[in-house]
């Protein structure tokens, strides 16, 4: 069966960067805990200037969710989700448990495991985790809107929140973080990554519960906002830290006098009677 020879291929990914982890970071694995905790918690990049996404990688994803948008006018697109739900229903390898609920989560499990065993990503710990609250952040909000709003029936019709799929956007918000953190070191960390996320999908599809449309649209939505979050990220820290840095660089003598100078305006009451009382020190 395809989806059987295509899990047996992931699986067989994994063993292969098993191995290759095992050869290239050998030495970095021996740190100790304490100190890797200590290096990703308190060191901060010096420059943020390699979070930035080229806005073209920005494209593909954006034609993915084109993709399912056009499955809503375009009756060809609405043939094909029919035509690969009866295939999937023909040839249903439902397990007991939705494997899809703990893969949408893999990629992100991998990132802070790889990290804690002292193989480190291009970000710190509390860098990447902002960004991924970001991403998740975005994502959630989108997904949430469209499915009220577009109301497309489940092919098993449990519901009218088909569009787009939210395991698949997770799973490929996640690939996609996975991605940006450890491809700089090896682009089978990437792989291994978006595998899981096309195994989330493909299961959301075998189990009955989307479209293949709305799985499509679901992988570009999470692919977007994890590389806007990536994106944004380095203006909102600039920004967080600008005032900081501006103040460091000014005169001893200018930091004392903005400091110790001050003004209050607040209300009063005496007598019955309701003003505003002006203090200002020097």
């Amino acid at each position: 069966m395809p989806l059987i020879k295509y899990i047996i291929s992931v699986l067989f990914i994994l063993n292969s960067l098993g191995l290759a982890a095992q050869s290239s970071e050998k030495d970095t694995t021996r740190k100790k805990i304490i100190d890797t905790l200590k290096k990703d918690l308190l060191t901060a990049p010096d420059t943020v200037q390699h979070l930035h996404s080229k806005l073209g990688a920005l494209i593909p994803p954006a034609a993915l969710v084109g993709y399912g948008v056009a499955s809503f006018y375009v009756k060809p697109l609405r043939r094909l989700d029919h035509y690969v739900y009866k295939e999937a229903k023909e040839h249903d390898i439902s397990t007991r448990a939705t494997l899809e609920d703990y893969f949408q989560h893999a990629p992100v499990v991998l990132v802070y495991g790889l990290n804690l065993a002292g193989i480190h990503g291009k970000n710190t710990f509390i860098d990447r985790t902002i960004i991924l609250i970001m991403s998740q952040g975005m994502l959630q909000l989108t997904l949430n809107t469209l499915k009220h709003s577009t109301q497309r029936l489940r092919p098993n019709e449990a519901n009218r929140l088909s569009f787009p799929s939210g395991h698949t956007g997770n799973a490929f918000a996640d690939a996609e973080f996975m991605a940006q953190e450890y491809s700089g070191k090896s682009v089978y960390y990437g792989i291994v990554g978006y595998a899981f996320a096309t195994t989330t999908g493909v299961f959301r599809i075998y189990h009955q519960d989307h479209w293949l449309s709305d799985v499509i649209a679901g992988a570009g939505f999470g692919i977007l906002s994890t590389k806007a979050a990536y994106l944004l990220y380095p203006y909102l820290r600039n920004a967080l830290f600008k005032a900081k840095n501006e103040d460091e660089h000014k005169p001893a003598e200018l930091r004392h006098k903005e400091r110790s100078s001050s003004s209050l305006l607040m209300p009063s009451y005496q007598n019955g009677s309701v003003g505003l009382s002006f203090v200002a020190s020097f």
